[in-house]
């Protein structure tokens, strides 16, 4: 009996310590209103105190043109890395090479600021690749601040960038070598098109393709964001380069279909580059929940009929195009304020910031924005939502701006969706809404501040 009562003891103390251990990883959802945050008060600070860096044309000693110049570095590991996209693959290595993986650059220059634009065929920007290009920028280089960031969201190409608990699922296992790799790839994008740079005019281009889009969130009853938002450059030896940014995810080959290759957005873009352009550039738009339209009688034939479907839109002759006037280039790199994180475990407890940052890892999170001429570039750290875009669009419109939203800035802090899903039961609003609610509101006011900012 005595061993017994022992063994009785030693079990209670371990369950009260089990439960003590628990209490302290979490906690319930602080619902308060964000206008009554610390963080927004914070942010309301930052940007009334923010001035871009830039302005118009420098035109002692140059043309006063706006200047340009692209350049692409493969990114193809030599053998096979961990792929990153979905979280039930936990991170395994692609089997083979289906079309190879890019860092796009194009530097633009007035003569009086130089800015740099990178699209990464990635699932993200990471923040660990970013942090080391920090590290690789010199003095005469292009300040991180004017370098503004994208990815095409591929869910089929390199991982083990990824850092914390979760990266395990989503990207893999850290190898620091690739981290290298790919911050010596942007680096060398970067450097190879400020080597290229000559006058250019700018056009800004905006098509519709609601056929090739759907909320994948709550399907008809949620609207969708339909816009290709294009800015094209012409230099005056004929050459021509487009960037492009839409809404639909690019998830288009599944999670058993394990190889590297750049989905949708590889086949647009090598389609451009085979007629109308001479260099194409792609960035994921707000593509939180914006699926695309699978059709095709396998994956790469959905990725095939996707690409065309969206290229057909990009190149209809109803698309809009508007010419830029001057040659104003501005950059704003600022960081962006949140609620402490808490991802949900139940729609009501969620888990202690500490243990997030356990979990997910800590990196600084910030919002960019690049103005060139009549367009309006607004990057956040997130899947930003394609629901939240139209009345952004017609405010920067009301200022004289054409608006393009592009979400994984090289911050990221999961999905951000309308704020009226916040309490479903989803994927995007459970298990990858991390920082509590009313963050849609909240993003909306800080993009409409940024256009404020900069119009």
């Amino acid at each position: 009996m005595k061993v017994l009562r022992i063994i009785f003891k030693v079990i209670g103390i371990f369950l009260l310590l089990l439960v003590l251990a628990i209490a302290t990883m979490i906690t319930t959802m602080d619902k308060t209103p964000y206008q009554e945050m610390a963080y927004y008060k914070e942010w309301k600070s930052l940007i009334g105190g923010a001035k871009a860096v830039g302005g118009p044309a420098d035109t002692v000693g140059s043309s006063g043109a706006l200047q340009a110049g692209w350049a692409k570095v493969n990114i193809t590991p030599a053998s096979p890395t961990p792929t990153a996209g979905y979280g039930n693959r936990r991170g395994r290595p692609y089997t083979s090479v289906h079309d190879s993986v890019y860092v796009r650059a194009m530097v633009i220059d007035n003569g009086h600021t130089k800015a740099a634009i990178i699209a990464a065929d990635l699932l993200i920007i990471p923040p660990t690749v970013i942090e080391s290009l920090k590290s690789k920028l010199k003095p005469g280089d292009i300040p991180f601040d004017q370098i503004y960031f994208g990815a095409t969201h591929s869910h089929n190409s390199v991982g083990g960038w990824g850092t914390g608990i979760s990266s395990l699922f989503f990207s893999g296992k850290f190898d620091p070598a690739i981290v290298e790799n790919l911050a010596n790839a942007f680096h060398k994008a970067i450097t190879d098109a400020q080597k290229k740079v000559e006058p250019v005019q700018l056009t800004y281009m905006e098509s519709l393709d609601s056929v090739d889009i759907r909320n994948r969130l709550v399907g008809e009853e949620g609207g969708i964001d339909p816009e290709i938002r294009s800015a094209t450059f012409v230099n005056k030896s004929g050459q021509k380069a487009i960037l492009s940014s839409f809404a639909a995810h690019s998830t288009v080959l599944n999670s058993k279909n394990i190889v590297l290759s750049r989905d949708y957005p590889g086949a647009l873009v090598d389609s451009l580059e085979k007629g109308r352009y001479n260099f194409a550039m792609y960035m994921a738009g707000a593509v939180g929940s914006m699926g695309p339209i699978e059709q095709g009688a396998d994956d790469f034939d959905e990725v095939k009929n996707q690409a065309f479907g969206v290229q057909n839109a990009l190149l209809s002759p109803n698309t809009i195009k508007e010419e830029s006037k001057g040659a104003l280039v501005e950059t704003l790199t600022l960081p962006l304020p949140l609620r402490d994180p808490s991802p949900r475990l139940t729609m009501s407890i969620v888990l202690r910031p500490w243990a997030f940052k356990k979990a997910f890892g800590e990196y600084p999170v910030f919002v960019k924005a690049l103005r060139i001429g009549n367009i309006l570039m607004v990057g956040m750290p997130c899947d930003f939502s394609g629901e939240l875009t139209a009345p952004l669009d017609a405010y920067a419109k009301s200022k004289g701006l054409n608006l393009m939203v592009t979400s994984f800035n090289g911050g990221y802090i999961g999905y951000i969706t309308h704020d009226k899903y916040f309490d479903r039961d989803l994927y995007e609003t459970k298990t990858m809404s991390w920082y509590g609610p009313y963050n849609g509101a909240y993003l909306q006011e800080v993009i409409k501040d940024i256009i404020d900012k900069l119009s």
